[in-house]
């Protein structure tokens, strides 16, 4: 039996940490990247060398990047799937008085790494008639106060998408655009500068989505027969909708 190998970035909490847990699970091998070594190691004691090659890295620094690719151990040269998990929303504030910095850290993480790890990782997912399952958000189709370039930044990854889809017409590479709504991990956390309270708020009551429904959706998605393809999936707890159109009045 041939076992698969799974690139997961972003691997070390949130979504990508549960997808490790959900492949290495179902008997494939998982290269697991992020920027904090100590936990990319409890998931290689977890789980062992031989189906856990971890990481450490900052996604943004393109030379990284590829010196990650170029070194792969053989075992786990053969990508069968790249789940672009890697990604963040910095910030609350109105466009008006948001951080520049903060938008920039978005964009270099949510765009330009994505970009810059699919590209290179492309001949290896054609060679192995592979998949690509990119981590969206709802944010990129509906937007909302203090969304601004983090919805942005999802919008071009389901655009992206479709393109990769149209572009790799023929060589039996699938590509996914997974836009998950509200899900309790510690992207509030990172969002508020750790502030745990607004984080317990957002959550309270609401039954959000988990890390590990999102990873056995691409699950899901990874193990469907090689002729379908899931151009994008959106997944909302059921407690959330859709909020209506602002509507400003001026007074008289």
């Amino acid at each position: 039996m041939t076992i698969k190998t799974a690139w997961i970035t972003g691997a070390t909490s949130g979504f990508g940490a549960a997808t490790v847990e959900r492949f290495v699970e179902g008997g494939w091998r998982v290269i697991a990247s992020g920027r904090r070594a100590e936990r990319l190691q409890q998931l290689v004691d977890a789980h062992g060398r031989e189906r856990v090659h971890a990481l450490a890295f900052d996604i943004r620094d393109e030379a990284a990047t590829r010196a990650a690719v170029a070194g792969l151990p053989a075992e786990f040269a053969g990508i069968d799937l790249l789940v672009n998990n890697a990604g963040l929303a910095l910030g609350t504030a109105p466009a008006q008085q948001a951080s520049l910095a903060q938008w920039k850290q978005m964009i270099d993480t949510n765009v330009t790494a994505l970009v810059t790890m699919t590209r290179l990782l492309l001949p290896a997912l054609i060679e192995r008639r592979g998949a690509i399952v990119n981590l969206g958000s709802i944010a990129g189709s509906y937007p909302y106060l203090g969304g601004n370039v983090y919805g942005g930044t999802k919008a071009f990854v389901a655009q992206f998408s479709l393109g990769l889809r149209t572009d790799l017409h023929g060589t039996g590479v699938r590509v996914t655009s997974v836009e998950p709504g509200m899900a309790e991990t510690e992207f509030t956390l990172v969002r508020t500068g750790g502030d745990q309270a607004a984080s317990d708020r957002l959550y309270a009551g609401a039954h959000p989505i988990t890390a590990a429904d999102i990873a056995g959706t691409i699950w899901w998605i990874a193990n469907l027969p090689p002729h379908l393809n899931v151009n994008r999936i959106e997944i909302m707890p059921v407690s959330q909708s859709a909020a209506g159109l602002q509507v400003y009045r001026e007074r008289p």
